[in-house]
């Protein structure tokens, strides 16, 4: 599948929204963009890469002129696009169990959305506004989240070694590696392919 790319899979959804309700949702982005601790939820989630919301008002599609025709749009579009690690039903449900009610504050106002809660019928939702990704970026393909988190921890640790050890004796330097080894062990990952999950 196009939207998997070493561990990193992307989302990307496309909800219609009548024109009048955009105003309201700007608002809340507006909202949640600005107060901080409305935040700590998503950015918890440490197996997402990127996520973005993003409207597009039903006249500001675009038009190079003939002979393409200008669309007569009813509706203004939400999309929303994604970079995560995990699999696709991973994903979905810890945005049902976690983020339900801001998910909700933010897809409750496109047409149809039936609430993040139950997942089986979040899940048809997504399944039904959901396009595969043909290209994107990804800076580390073959690492998660975590892995790219726990590699500036292995960095930082081995740089303050690195600064000691010119004027460390053999025994000070096998003890301070030794403690180095300890305390980084927890933040060794691998990099590569994501497993297979049935």
């Amino acid at each position: 599948m196009s939207n998997i790319n070493g561990k990193v899979y992307a989302m990307n959804a496309i909800t219609p929204m009548r024109p009048w309700k955009t105003w309201i949702l700007r608002a809340i982005f507006f909202i949640l963009g600005n107060v901080k601790p409305l935040q700590s939820d998503l950015i918890n989630l440490s197996f997402i890469q990127f996520a973005r919301w993003v409207i597009i008002p039903r006249n500001s599609f675009p038009f190079v002129g003939a002979p393409q025709q200008r669309e007569l749009l009813e509706y203004d579009y939400l999309l929303f696009f994604s970079n995560f690690n995990g699999t696709w039903n991973q994903y979905i449900d810890a945005f049902s169990a976690v983020l339900s009610k801001g998910l909700d504050l933010v897809w409750k106002w496109s047409e149809k959305f039936p609430g993040s809660t139950p997942v089986t019928i979040f899940k048809e939702y997504i399944t039904r506004v959901q396009f595969d990704t043909d290209y994107y970026y990804t800076a580390y393909p073959h690492a998660t989240a975590n892995d790219v988190k726990n590699a500036h921890i292995v960095q930082q640790t081995f740089d303050a070694l690195n600064r000691n050890a010119a004027t460390m004796s053999p025994d000070q330097f096998r003890e301070a590696y030794l403690q180095f080894v300890l305390s980084v062990q927890t933040h060794l990952g691998a990099t590569g392919e994501a497993p297979i999950v049935f």
